[in-house]
């Protein structure tokens, strides 16, 4: 039995695929509206309440766990999984918000014999596996960069906890350093740079930095939350330089040429569902689970995207 938490609408998108994958599933929820504008939209009843009360009247604890609530209660929500004893959960990026929050959970998950995934769906793109394949094909990433700019006059705007916000390189633009890492290896060297801030956003707006990932590629970054810019990836192999611009298309630029050539890939799934969702799901319910990101990866990144965002 798979547990899908919460009603929002990353549920609904995760009830599309959990449904096309005939997956039994109940889903939880907290509120009657948000459990009434779910149901209008996938047909799937909602038990209302909350997890803490289902959790005290159910007979049977699932297997699985997909947590897909509000930033701000991630962490609680997959404490409260973890000590009722489900042993495989996928919890929505980042987690948690803080550091310490996180240690909690990696502490609980061992002593507790779980296994949590970060639910960073950018890693199942049709474009990245694509991608994966060309890298291995061409001996490995020498080098990499990406940008995580932010539209702030859109994000400001956001109805969103003043908590969330505030870190909203975690809950949101960790997406990308997630895919760039994942890719191109995790940082064994760092310098980062930060100035500037916003109402919304205390610590920075203005970000760049450039290390030596664990497996020997450069690596640079950047972001400009007060100017213009948009989510990149770029991985340059010693044939080829690809390009993730926007994310689900995957570019080439052929070594001695100029030109960028689009890709061609079977997105099927990225088109008919949220773009990475559906194998990302099969992969956490049934499959090899070494492309998720565990727990403990992001609990050694942490420190880094703090770093990173200026926190």
């Amino acid at each position: 039995m798979i547990w899908l938490v919460g009603a929002g609408l990353m549920s609904v998108d995760y009830a599309k695929v959990l449904d096309a994958q005939q997956r039994d599933y109940i889903v939880i929820g907290r509120g009657q509206l948000s459990a009434d504008k779910f149901t209008a939209k996938t047909g799937k009843e909602v038990v209302v309440g909350g997890l803490t009360q289902y959790v005290a009247s159910s007979p049977e604890i699932a297997t699985h766990a997909i947590v897909s609530v509000g930033v701000e209660q991630l962490f609680e929500t997959t404490k409260l999984l973890i000590q009722c004893g489900v042993k495989s959960i996928l919890v929505e990026k980042p987690g948690a918000i803080t550091l310490p929050n996180i240690k909690s959970l990696v502490e609980l998950a061992s002593r507790f014999n779980a296994d949590v995934y970060i639910a960073y769906n950018r890693r199942f793109f049709a474009s990245v596996l694509e991608l994966k394949k060309r890298i291995l094909a061409e001996g490995g990433v020498r080098s990499f960069n990406f940008e995580f700019t932010e539209w702030a006059h859109v994000i400001g705007k956001l109805d969103k906890p003043k908590s969330v916000l505030d870190k909203w390189f975690l809950a949101n633009s960790s997406h990308v350093a997630d895919l760039a890492f994942f890719l191109g290896g995790k940082p064994k060297e760092l310098s980062s740079f930060t100035k500037g801030n916003l109402t919304w956003h205390s610590s920075s707006s203005v970000f760049a930095g450039a290390g030596l990932s664990e497996l020997g590629a450069v690596f640079s970054y950047c972001a400009n939350w007060e100017s213009a810019g948009r989510w990149s990836v770029e991985v340059l192999t010693s044939e080829n330089r690809y390009v993730l611009r926007p994310m689900e298309v995957l570019q080439v630029q052929q070594r001695g040429t100029i030109s960028l050539n689009d890709v061609d890939i079977n997105d099927n799934l990225d088109v008919e569902y949220k773009p990475g969702l559906y194998k990302q799901t099969k992969t956490f319910i049934r499959g090899d689970r070494s492309d998720l990101c565990r727990l403990e990866e992001q609990l050694e990144l942490f420190p880094l995207y703090e770093r990173m965002a200026g926190y």
